[in-house]
């Protein structure tokens, strides 16, 4: 005698896998994103305006030390004024942040090179203001 067992197709979906892949993901973009933030560390002044929109610009950054960094590399005035001498007919947008505690007169002297090396597009990069209402 043979006895027939009714063979059908699971209609179940195991999710199990699913859930631990999702998890392993969400648990390497929670360790990655904070690592993500690259840049050199700067105290920005704070004011009202709009976010910029990325695309390529020259970002100068200067220190509460007075160290003046041109897109994450450092570099002395005269260096500076040079490179900027060599692009300036590329019209670029050149960004400066000065940390909050840098003397003024540091700041007007960087801009004064970067006007005098030919830049006509000079933005000033702050944290924007926190309104409390």
């Amino acid at each position: 005698m043979r006895i027939e067992k009714s063979r059908s197709a699971m209609s179940e979906i195991n999710v199990t896998p699913l859930v631990d892949v999702m998890l392993v993901l969400l648990i390497i973009f929670m360790v990655t994103a904070p690592l993500l933030q690259q840049g050199i560390d700067v105290n920005l002044p704070k004011a009202k305006g709009k976010d910029l929109p990325p695309e390529e610009r020259i970002t100068l950054v200067i220190k509460k030390t007075g160290t003046l960094y041109m897109n994450d590399s450092p570099v002395s005035i005269p260096e500076m004024k040079k490179k900027l001498e060599s692009i300036s007919k590329l019209n670029p947008n050149v960004f400066l942040k000065a940390d909050t505690s840098v003397p003024y007169g540091l700041v007007v002297e960087v801009m004064g090179e970067i006007k005098d090396s030919g830049v006509e597009k000079l933005g000033m990069i702050t944290e924007p203001a926190i309104q409390v209402k």
